[in-house]
Formats: structure tokens, C-alpha cells, sequence
């Protein structure tokens, strides 16, 4: 934190609209952090509110309409790349998309502040076919917000921050010693839930050339096919494969209570 406020002290807008724009295209940097560290040093006179302000929402603007494009066009893959990192990249997925479908355009306004939906917001909007222009009037608005809440934090309490970095120069090695235990803790943890997962959570799958074949056959009569595609990737009119039925995700596990106990199910997701 004090690095980070000396540098954006000294570099000022430029240092706000790398990493404001780095953190908005989905990279792991401290965007928080860097409006706290601005806003600080608009209140000691260092810069400009109005030019910090708008150049972090310019960064910001333009790292949301790259993920939104890019999700127009790639859809699933870039989606897939971003839960990647998640244990379970299929619930990422489902509850990304789910959230978003619940609150609809909403979700723009507040997704900002959520770890996760926030970098998958603006690229869902993109997959889900959202009118850009309708994109773009939320996604400022919710930009803002969140522009104005760390800027306004960092403008409000410089003196308390100016503590706060104090201490932390003055704590540097223990700190760096603490995150690194961090860090060492937290990959062996994601490493037993990785292997754990990968013992009880995997999803039986079937090829598709295998399902076809046996849907061609006289065992199609013993066979149901569920679409249940998470919402935004399935309206009213959107087409199935022949034979398929529609199952509510939301419902998945009470409708397949109702679903004939002998015949063999089989599901498609987005």
C-alpha cells in the first residue's frame, strides 16, 4: 500500500489507468487500492479529483467493453477460461450465470464490489446477447459508483491512510513474511480441495458421437435427454435437440424425482 500510494503520487493518472483498466480486463491487480491511494493524494492537493475520477472511469469503461466484446464473440470458451481458475469451473459457470439472470441488468450496478462476478459481469452481459448500448448506461452507472466509493474513501480519511502506510513501511519484512505464508498456505489448501473434488465431484460425461448413435437405435425409447442450460443461454423459442426435454436447473434435483426411474438420463448444460 505504500509503494502503491508513492507511486501514484508520483506517476499520478497514468499509474490509475493501467491499474484500474488491468484490474477492469480481468487481470489481478489492486484497482481498490489504487482509487484509495488517488483519492488520498486528491486530498493532499497532488492531483486532480476530477481527473482522477475520470480517468479511472475511461480505464474501466474501456476493460468492461473488451470483456463484453470478447464474450459476444467467444461465448462459452472465454467464460470457461475465467472459471478455470475456480475448483469447479461448471457451478462457477451456473451461479455466475445464474446471478446474473435473477437480477438481470441490475447485477451491472453492484457487481463491481463481489470477488468473481465482478470480472464475469460484463462478459456474460456480452454471451447473454445484451444490447450494447444497454451495457454501456449500467456499466457506467455501476462503474461509478464504485469509482466514487474507493476514490471517496481514500479523499475522506488521507490521514488515516497516511498511517496506515506508515506502519506498513515501518512492518515491511514481517509483512512480506506473512504473505508469503500466506500464499504457501493457501496453495496447499487449494491443492486438497483440488484433489478432493477430482476424487468425489467428477461429472460422468458420455461422448456425443456415442449418445447419437444410441438415440439412432432401438434403445432410444429408454432414454431421456434434458436440456437444462443455465438461463440467458435458454428462452422460450431457443431450439433443443430433437427428443429433448426442458428441465429448470434451478429445480434440477426435485423434477428429476419426478423422471421414470428406468430409463437411462442424460443431461446438457450451457
Amino acid at each position: 500500500m505504500n509503494n502503491l500510494l508513492a507511486t501514484v503520487s508520483h506517476h499520478g493518472y497514468v499509474v490509475v489507468f493501467l491499474v484500474v483498466f488491468a484490474e477492469a480486463a480481468g487481470l489481478p491487480a489492486p484497482g481498490a487500492l489504487a482509487l484509495i491511494a488517488a483519492g488520498a493524494a486528491a486530498a493532499a492537493q497532488v492531483l486532480s479529483v476530477p481527473v482522477v475520477l475520470g480517468t479511472a472511469i475511461v480505464a474501466m469503461m474501456l476493460g468492461d467493453v473488451l470483456l463484453f466484446i470478447l464474450g459476444r464473440y467467444t461465448g462459452w470458451a472465454l467464460l470457461s477460461f475465467i472459471c478455470g481458475l475456480s475448483l469447479n469451473p461448471e457451478t462457477c459457470i451456473l451461479r455466475s450465470a445464474e446471478s446474473f439472470y435473477k437480477r438481470g441488468r441490475l447485477t451491472l450496478l453492484f457487481a463491481k464490489f463481489i470477488p468473481g462476478i465482478n470480472t464475469m459481469a460484463p462478459p456474460l452481459a456480452g454471451s447473454m446477447k445484451m444490447k450494447l448500448t444497454q451495457f454501456l448506461r449500467f456499466d457506467f452507472a455501476g462503474g461509478c459508483l464504485y469509482i466514487f466509493a474507493y476514490a471517496g474513501v481514500g479523499y475522506l480519511f488521507r490521514d488515516l491512510v497516511a498511517k496506515i502506510t506508515k506502519g506498513v513501511q515501518s512492518a515491511s519484512h514481517v509483512f512480506a513474511e506473512v504473505v508469503i505464508a500466506a500464499i504457501v498456505v493457501y496453495v496447499a489448501y487449494r491443492v486438497v480441495q483440488y484433489r478432493r473434488y477430482r476424487m468425489v465431484g467428477v461429472v460422468p460425461r458420455v461422448e456425443v458421437a456415442e449418445l447419437a448413435q444410441r438415440l439412432a437405435s432401438q434403445e432410444q425409447k429408454d432414454i431421456i435427454l434434458a436440456d437444462v442450460r443455465s438461463h440467458g443461454y435458454y428462452d422460450a423459442d431457443t431450439a433443443r435437440i430433437a427428443g429433448s426435454i426442458r428441465l429448470e436447473p434451478n429445480k434440477l434435483a426435485d423434477e428429476l424425482k419426478l423422471l421414470p426411474k428406468d430409463k437411462d438420463i442424460y443431461l446438457y448444460c450451457t
